[in-house]
């Protein structure tokens, strides 16, 4: 990641925010689960411009979202766990988008990020069990790790390398 962003690179991440809110708007939503594609500019942003800008697309859309669409009441701990997600994916992927590196990244971001803190956000805000809600939201994580492995590998080959053109 550069020190200094180009006012290019800053209209970049604000597109991909942008991207962000509307794809999330746009997934499965219900007061304990999400499936959906607002993942894609939040990696897009971590291949090109690093960690810091990953989470920042992922927490500023959350934010916005959360404002705009609200699924629920505002939590700010949705907010980090967006941010940790772009972050995690920059981290990964601030050398190349190897399998190795996208499966690795993705069962933290799932397997930890999501299926730990998040279902901690959501039994702190609903009063729901731990537990019973973590066994419920494994379906989930585990779907999202088979579609976020596959679109981040597709998106690698397809897109991202004419993007880099």
């Amino acid at each position: 990641m550069h020190t200094k962003m180009s006012a290019k690179s800053v209209s970049a991440v604000g597109i991909l925010v942008a991207m962000e809110i509307i794809l999330a708007r746009f997934s499965i939503h219900t007061w304990n689960l999400k499936i959906g594609f607002s993942f894609v500019p939040i990696v897009v942003a971590a291949i090109f411009y690093g960690p810091i800008a990953g989470g920042l697309v992922g927490a500023i859309g959350d934010v916005i979202s959360a404002v705009l669409f609200p699924v629920g009441a505002y939590f700010p701990g949705f907010t980090l766990t967006a941010f940790l997600t772009g972050a995690v994916f920059g981290w990964f992927f601030r050398k190349n988008v190897s399998v190795l590196n996208v499966v690795f990244s993705v069962l933290i971001v799932q397997g930890v990020i999501s299926q730990v803190l998040n279902t901690y956000w959501i039994s702190f805000l609903y009063g729901s069990p731990y537990m019973p809600l973590f066994m419920t939201r494994l379906y989930q994580t585990a779907a999202m790790c088979v579609i976020q492995i596959a679109v981040i590998l597709i998106l690698d080959k397809k897109l991202i390398s004419v993007l880099k053109k």
